[in-house]
């Protein structure tokens, strides 16, 4: 049996999690009906961005525009959205969709995969383990040769945030898009928000800078069977200039400094990269063809 099955089971039954559907929405989420007969309020994108128990998250939200994203990519009521290497869509998927007869399945790193991927994942499942804030969340587990991420055919729309760039430097690309492909409904959708390169400037192929170029990326969809359907210019951010000492990391929110025998120490100035705020993204929209 699959890994990725396994470890769906093993973490659905030890924080409450289940791949099923919930029929409603969490009482809190649905705002009230003020009299018995009146419609129940539509909980929407925009009402799961602005929830409190986002916390923290939100800050981001300027940079990330969440919401705007989401809807680019088709994220609709009924859907079945799967979201790779998970967690800052996750507090506005899972509830959303959690409201609105969908489902969300959150593919995680494969168990075992390393001590870091292991610490990722007890984390994602402490935080989004509350079925009663983010309904019932499903598991699939994607990895270097792991095989099948979650079910063929299973998804309407898969999403993946800022990671073509690490799954070049693993050397894993190809199958990545592979698998995305497989998981997908014939005429689902695949969602890639990535650091961009300038067409203008080198690719690492490797990625060793965080950042890609979106004719790169164009053609790791196209090989895996996808068709480019759009592009948005939503996570545009025209000030950076994506030549860092440190990467893509140079910015927030890692906003990497130099130690102090560091050859950039002299002369940085981390004031000058928090101006900058978080990186411009390439904002892209694939589909797998009907069948």
């Amino acid at each position: 049996m699959k890994k990725s099955i396994l470890l769906s089971v093993v973490l659905g039954t030890a924080i409450g999690i289940t791949g099923c559907k919930q029929s409603s929405a969490p009482s809190a989420d649905k705002g009230s009906a003020e009299m018995a007969g009146e419609a129940v309020k539509t909980f929407t994108l925009a009402d799961a961005v602005a929830h409190e128990r986002r916390g923290d998250s939100q800050a981001a939200d300027k940079f990330r525009n969440p919401a705007e994203t989401l809807e680019f990519f088709g994220v609709a009521p009924g859907k079945h959205v799967a979201e790779v290497w998970p967690g800052y869509y996750t507090s506005v998927l899972a509830p959303y969709l959690n409201a609105n007869g969908g489902t969300y399945t959150a593919v995680i790193y494969p168990d075992g995969a390393g001590e870091y991927q292991t610490k990722r994942n007890a984390a994602f499942t402490k935080k989004f383990g509350n079925a009663d804030e983010y309904g019932p969340i499903a598991f699939g587990a994607f990895g270097k040769d792991h095989g099948a991420m979650m079910p063929a055919e299973s998804a309407d729309i898969v999403i993946s945030r800022r990671n073509v760039h690490n799954w070049m430097g693993g050397g894993y690309s190809d199958q990545a898009f592979a698998e995305f492909y497989a998981a997908l409904k014939p005429g689902g959708i695949l969602g890639i928000v990535e650091h961009r390169l300038p067409e203008t400037m080198e690719q690492d192929p490797r990625g060793a800078t965080g950042y890609v170029q979106e004719s790169l990326m164009k053609s790791m969809a196209k090989a895996a069977g996808f068709e480019f359907v759009a592009s948005s210019e939503i996570n545009a951010n025209p000030k950076d200039t994506a030549d860092h000492p440190y990467g893509v990391w140079t910015l927030p929110p890692r906003s990497r400094t130099p130690k102090p025998d560091d050859e950039n120490a002299a002369d940085f100035d981390a004031a000058k990269y928090l101006a900058i705020g978080e990186s411009d993204r390439a904002t892209l929209k694939f589909r797998k063809p009907a069948q």
